[in-house]
């Protein structure tokens, strides 16, 4: 019977045993949003200090109100309402000016700090190691580049500012209490209690809740996307109800941990106005006493009264926030995990690199050279074994083996997209920018024009830069007959490129970031038979002139090539020229055969 296990690209398990990326800490995230704000202390501290003011204005309303209450109390003439209620339309006015220039401000500080965050996060990301993404799976990372940010992004333009405004108003409010008497602070204190053991009960359980669910969104992402990326291979096994399953249940699970946020936010709530109905009751209870003894008069109890109530927006607005505060703090915590990856020590039994994976050459000693290298995706599974290798200046070289030899693992080392677990790694300055680029089978073709997909590698590329290196590549006929040319919209939405176009399109890229060693990693395998021929020549047209490494797909690449490297189980068997493996007999004489179609082995 076949399973997903003999399926090549399809999970074995319910994916819960992926190596998922890490979450920071608490403190650790703490420490990361410090140094995040750190840059714009002044402008926070602008901020902070007009919404300050902006809610001190603003406690000036209860007062007010309390003296018109004092003056229709005690029988006095009308016109004795003309004072406050001036002062009133005033201190409207001047709260509304400061509120929206300090919350502007704050809003300035809050996008400044997340567009910081995405720029580090990004740039991360961009530099992850291969093998890690691999073993995290595409759907966590996709969860954290849009969920997380999304959610943290939301929290900064609309929590941040609410909860600076809010905390302020309870503060300067309960000060404002016992300004009026402290005995109307003490009956508002009695809420407190209920409120603090509210907040506890309620992040005690938020936080796990939270990243719990954001776990389970990224996994049902990943789950949706093997899935549908292998649909071909699922529905020619027919494992279609076995996969169906197998997506419901990550999203059974997503649903359920979903549902369990939304109870635990109704008790929150309900919890809530058991705090506001204990302490308004105290405060009109204490105000009735105080005003019957004459130690106040009724328009203080009412502007008493109508402090209290003022606190019901500010305080359920921070601890509401908290509901968002929290789920924010789960997806930062999810983006500066990633973010510290770089940082993360050596997996326990893989060796430590001896130096400096890559170093700038000398002029005049050799382009590239790779010293005992050997790499493991993970304890006990090694891919290479002390390979050395040294390319000369202007060489070309093929890497050859069958499917698992190690070939794309060393390209991608010389490369540097991937650090060895061991060895050393030296490679050239290049001319330009890049001093190496990776050129592979699976080319993204970036939406916009295709003038701007091609300034990626070169941004100060004029049009005639642009032409030369399409011409270069043999590409510059199919791109001025494009609908507009050099300006025809490609990628997402414009005009689709097939494969043998689409990996033009990167070798040209290459021609214009112009770097020393070149690495293609069977950079023409997508083109299938009948294009193959058209990307050989382009590739060699590119490689002209420069160092290069290619894992060769076709042998035709080997037998162009200067020389010829052989891996077999990640450790390298042979090299030399294509004749004179050819004739030895050995490997690489085996695979020609096998490729070439030759029963006979070839005579020396």
């Amino acid at each position: 019977m076949t399973t997903t296990a003999d399926i090549p690209g399809l999970p074995e398990s319910d994916g819960d045993s992926a190596e998922l990326l890490p979450v920071a800490t608490p403190a650790r995230t703490r420490a990361a949003l410090r140094a995040l704000i750190r840059p714009d202390r002044g402008l926070a501290l602008t901020g902070i200090g007009v919404l300050v003011a902006a809610t001190a204005v603003g406690l000036l309303v209860q007062p007010l109100l309390g003296r018109i209450v004092d003056i229709v109390a005690d029988g006095r003439p009308a016109a004795d309402l003309t004072l406050p209620v001036v002062l009133l339309v005033a201190v409207a006015a001047a709260q509304g000016l400061t509120t929206t220039i300090g919350l502007t401000r704050v809003a300035r500080l809050g996008e400044t700090v997340l567009a910081r965050l995405r720029e580090r996060f990004v740039e991360r990301a961009l530099n992850l190691p291969a093998d890690r993404l691999e073993r995290a799976g595409a759907g966590d990372l996709t969860a954290r580049v849009t969920g997380d940010v999304a959610r943290v992004a939301e929290a900064v333009r609309s929590a941040l500012p609410e909860m600076a405004r809010s905390v302020l108003a309870i503060v300067l409010t309960l000060a404002a209490l016992a300004l009026l008497d402290v005995r109307f602070l003490l009956a508002a204190l009695l809420a407190v209690p209920v409120q603090l053991l509210t907040a506890r009960w309620y992040v005690r359980r938020a936080l796990t809740l939270y990243a719990d669910q954001r776990i389970a969104n990224g996994a049902q992402q990943q789950q949706l996307l093997e899935t549908i990326g292998g649909a071909a291979t699922v529905r020619g096994h027919r494992l279609e109800a076995q996969h169906t399953e197998r997506s419901a249940g990550r999203s059974r699970k997503a649903v359920d941990l979903t549902m369990r946020s939304v109870n635990l936010v109704l008790g929150f709530y309900g919890r809530l106005h058991i705090a506001e109905y204990i302490g308004l009751a105290a405060v009109l209870i204490a105000g009735f006493w105080l005003v019957r003894d004459g130690a106040v008069s009724i328009g203080t109890a009412t502007a008493a009264a109508l402090y209290f109530h003022s606190l019901f927006g500010p305080v359920n607005a921070a601890l509401v926030l908290l509901d968002d505060a929290q789920s924010a703090a789960a997806g930062l915590a999810r983006l500066v995990g990633v973010t510290d990856l770089a940082k993360e020590p050596e997996p326990v039994g893989v060796p430590h690199r001896k130096s400096v994976p890559h170093q700038r050459t000398a002029p005049g000693t050799a382009a590239v050279t790779a010293h005992a290298v050997g790499h493991a995706y993970g304890p006990g599974r090694p891919v290479l074994h002390e390979v050395s290798l040294t390319l000369e200046p202007g060489e070309h070289v093929a890497l050859v083996g069958t499917s698992g030899a190690g070939k794309s693992t060393l390209a991608r080392i010389v490369a540097g997209v991937q650090q060895p677990t061991s060895g050393t790694v030296t490679a050239p300055a290049g001319s330009g920018e890049a001093a190496v680029v990776l050129v592979t089978q699976e080319v993204h073709v970036f939406t916009g024009t295709l003038a701007e997909d091609l300034r990626l590698a070169r941004p100060d590329a004029t049009d005639a830069d642009l032409r030369a290196a399409l011409a270069t590549v043999h590409a510059l006929d199919w791109a001025e007959a494009l609908p507009d040319g050099l300006d025809t919209v490609v990628g997402e939405g414009g005009h689709r490129l097939d494969p043998a176009r689409a990996q033009q399109l990167a070798l040209a890229r290459l021609v214009l970031a112009d770097p020393a060693l070149a690495v293609l990693d069977e950079a023409t395998a997508e083109a299938g038979s009948a294009g193959a021929r058209v990307l050989e020549r382009s590739a060699e047209a590119a490689l002209a002139g420069r160092t290069a490494l290619v894992v060769a797909h076709r042998l035709t690449q080997a037998v162009a090539a200067d020389r010829v490297v052989v891996l077999e189980a990640g450790r390298v068997v042979e090299s030399g020229p294509h004749e004179e493996l050819r004739d030895a007999d050995g490997p690489y004489a085996a695979l020609w055969r096998a490729w070439s179609g030759s029963r006979t082995a070839p005579h020396p």
